[in-house]
């Protein structure tokens, strides 16, 4: 009887160990298979290649993963980034500078018009954010008159395809966005009152915390780091294409944070993990390219994963 209960008590709940670890296991798995079946895969470029071109999502992940956290969602992170890259050549001739700093003060905009929305006109967060989805990108393609263009800057050229210490400059980004992510959110009181807001927004209105002003926050954040990760698009491809920027990254940041562990219903966040789930998205992507499957089959296994999580993170909370 005695062994019964110590069995009882080491048993594993499978779907709580799939939530926090699931991510680091399909990364595992993938990688196995790729070093196996996928030529080349290993290599210096390849690697590199995989870890600039996951940049991007894992920026716009780490905004996402906030945003989810007070129990909300932005839909507007890839109009976002169309924006701020249709910015970008319009003001190129005052200074590179010049450009890249109205570029994400537009981010900054359309966070604090999704966060207000949210935060004082009671809007919810799937309906606010969906409206700066059309009209964002909208707004992109008036910017840049509908059209691709060409941008010969080398400051920009840099910023996207450059190197530290055969570091990539848009991985080194990454690093302290993660960095200064987990220190807001775990080391100060802004991350205390974003997760009381998120567990339970009635009590922590009635406790005295600023809900509202962290709401706008979280959404203002959200859009300046979706315009940072389109002003690195921007500047690794030398063109801004409003029509191709940012284009369903939302789905891909969405499915990156839920993966990484952190629960749609609020109250938690896990930096690390949505870093390692913007990372699984990528290898995704790569597995499907690089054994001649449509890309589409790459957005399936991406929902498929999304419904997944969710199943698993059902009446639950991560620990």
């Amino acid at each position: 009887m005695t062994d019964l209960r110590a069995a009882r008590s080491v048993r594993i709940d499978v779907p709580a160990f799939l939530q926090v670890a699931g991510v680091y296991l399909a990364i595992f798995v993938l990688l196995a298979f790729n070093l196996m079946f996928t030529p080349n895969f290993a290599t210096v470029t390849n690697l590199r290649l995989q870890l600039v071109q996951v940049a991007p999502v894992a920026i716009v992940a780490i905004g996402m993963a906030l945003v989810i956290a007070t129990e909300g969602i932005d839909l507007s992170v890839g109009s976002t980034m169309a924006v701020a890259a249709a910015l970008l050549p319009l003001y190129l001739g005052y200074s590179v500078w010049v450009a890249v700093a109205l570029a994400l003060t537009a981010g900054v905009l359309v966070g604090l018009v999704n966060g207000s929305l949210i935060a004082f006109a009671g809007m919810q967060p799937i309906i606010a954010t969906l409206g700066l989805l059309v009209a964002g990108r909208g707004l992109a393609l008036v910017f840049a008159d509908g059209r691709l263009t060409e941008l010969f800057d080398p400051t920009l050229d840099t910023l996207g395809n450059a190197s530290v210490f055969g570091v990539p400059i848009s991985v080194l980004l990454v690093l302290v966005v993660t960095v200064a992510a987990g220190v807001a959110v775990y080391r100060t009181a802004f991350g205390r009152r974003l997760l009381a807001t998120g567990g339970n927004r009635a009590a922590a209105t009635l406790a005295g915390l600023p809900v509202k002003r962290t709401l706008v926050t979280v959404y203002v954040l959200s859009g300046l780091l979706a315009a940072v990760a389109g002003v690195l698009t921007t500047a690794r491809q030398g063109a801004s294409d409003p029509s191709f920027v940012g284009l369903l990254i939302e789905l891909s940041a969405i499915t990156a944070v839920v993966v990484g562990g952190t629960p749609l219903s609020g109250g938690r966040v896990r930096i690390l993990g949505t870093l390692m789930g913007a990372l699984l998205m990528q290898l995704i992507i790569a597995t499907v390219i690089q054994q001649n499957l449509p890309d589409s089959t790459a957005r399936m296994i991406q929902a498929s994963i999304i419904v997944a999580a969710v199943y698993l993170q059902r009446g639950r909370r991560a620990p």
